[in-house]
């Protein structure tokens, strides 16, 4: 039986192991022993994307937490982010919620805040894992009065606007920008139009009818297509697309253009220095950042630290090291001096801020960071043992590294979500880029590949 927690939570196909009812209900259980305060019932908060698979895990949830003497509070479709700022508002123990991100509907999962809205440390969700596949609780399950409750909350929303509209500068004013908003069919699809609407812009919302199967299916963060021909139907100023979830934007400039998250953290960086208000002039990215990021920081004196791939291991970064701005190339960017958790919405915001306080359109400010051609292969694998323990893979890895000098770099890990190895390469063409990761992609399918 392999490990539950993976970069981001659980995850895995819906009503398959370990994405079931069964582990579910003993995450209930396990987060409301876990977190359960001395003398207190344990408050839990249990939101969700709108994924079909999300009422049968709600439902397991609820059971798990209530059998375990907790109040379960559903909250129903909320973003991830949501849930993070709504678990320590409500002065919760914990919040789970049900979402797979940006994968497939029929993909679930299960994420944990602990009750200052923090992600999990690994230590946390090892300690969660252990109750979970151990039969430790279930001698400890309360009867009678004991046990606990559920309440179903619907009035969130509203608190979720007014904070997301609180990240805005007040002497800024979006009265009349155009924008397009892709809200996946996911969670953000009546909280993002509603948000930006009452700060003033004139807002032009697709993809938001969701019906429990079509999130994600060729919208959103990942599939910007659509949005992209909106924009230049409809002569917006910019385009913002999010992931089923909520935690991560990807823009699109007047143009049509789709700007990479690196670009969108540079944008942002370079406005916090020329205000003063990038502490110790640090940007935190992931070792997936583009090489362009990197040349940028150093043009326009900004540090850079990378850290480990997955937002909660950039969030930690960045509170050891002083930073208050970070994020991954994919789209999740953490504004600490807004919110605890990456969150789309409030990343469009500081993106439309940067726009409006240097009143110049995305298609210029997007040239602050020029961006490397980059080749990502993904590579479906039977198993993940150690990449330097397999000797083909690392002279495939070595030999391009050598041809590629300084003018690129190769990074091959593994899904933290998926059974799955990235092969990624960035050169000085695309050509060359394309044709190195082909080469150490064909190694690892022959390796490891299923």
């Amino acid at each position: 039986m392999g490990k539950l927690f993976g970069t981001d939570g659980i995850r895995g196909e819906a009503n398959r192991y370990p994405m079931n009812a069964e582990i579910a209900f003993k995450v209930g259980r396990a987060v409301a022993h876990q977190f359960k305060r001395s003398g207190h019932r344990a408050k839990i908060i249990i939101g969700k994307d709108t994924r079909i698979s999300g009422y049968m895990l709600e439902s397991s949830l609820e059971a798990g937490v209530t059998s375990m003497g907790g109040d379960a509070y559903l909250v129903g479709v909320l973003p991830t982010p949501g849930i993070a700022f709504i678990t320590p508002g409500m002065r919760a123990d914990a919040g789970i919620v049900i979402s797979a991100s940006h994968n497939p509907f029929q993909d679930n999962g299960l994420k944990i805040f602990d009750a200052e809205g923090f992600k999990l440390t690994d230590a946390q969700e090892d300690a969660i894992e252990g109750l979970i596949l151990s039969p430790e609780l279930d001698h400890r399950m309360p009867t009678g009065k004991d046990m606990g409750r559920a309440v179903r909350m619907d009035d969130i929303h509203g608190r979720y606007i007014v904070f997301l509209k609180n990240s805005f500068p007040r002497h800024l004013s979006m009265e009349g920008m155009k924008i397009v908003l892709d809200t996946s069919n996911g969670a953000t699809y009546r909280i993002a139009p509603d948000a930006f609407a009452e700060l003033g812009a004139e807002v032009e919302v697709i993809h938001h009818s969701p019906n429990g199967t079509n999130i994600n299916d060729r919208c959103g963060s990942q599939h910007t297509q659509d949005l992209r021909k909106a924009v230049l139907e409809t002569g917006a100023a910019l385009g913002l697309a999010f992931d089923g979830d909520g935690d991560r934007m990807i823009a699109v400039d007047e143009k049509g253009t789709e700007l990479t998250g690196d670009q969108v953290l540079i944008i942002c960086a370079c406005l916090l220095k020329k205000e003063g208000r990038l502490r110790n002039d640090l940007l935190v990215s992931t070792v997936m950042s583009n090489l362009g990021l990197r040349i940028a920081c150093q043009k326009y004196g900004l540090k850079n630290h990378a850290s480990q791939v997955g937002d909660r291991y950039v969030l930690a970064d960045m509170l050891k090291l002083g930073a208050v701005i970070g994020g991954e190339d994919a789209g999740h960017m953490i504004f600490l001096e807004h919110h605890k958790t990456g969150d789309g919405i409030i990343a469009g915001m500081q993106l439309i801020a940067a726009m409006i306080a240097q009143g110049k359109p995305l298609s210029e400010l997007s040239r602050l960071m020029d961006v490397f051609p980059q080749k990502l292969i993904n590579i479906d694998v039977k198993s993940k043992p150690e990449i330097s323990t397999i000797p083909a893979i690392m002279e495939s890895i070595r030999r391009v590294e050598s041809e590629l000098g300084d003018e690129g770099r190769v990074l091959v890990r593994y899904s933290g979500t998926q059974n799955m190895c990235r092969v990624m390469v960035e050169g000085p063409s695309r050509e060359a880029t394309e044709k190195y990761c082909r080469q150490i992609a064909d190694v690892v399918t022959r390796e490891i590949g299923r």
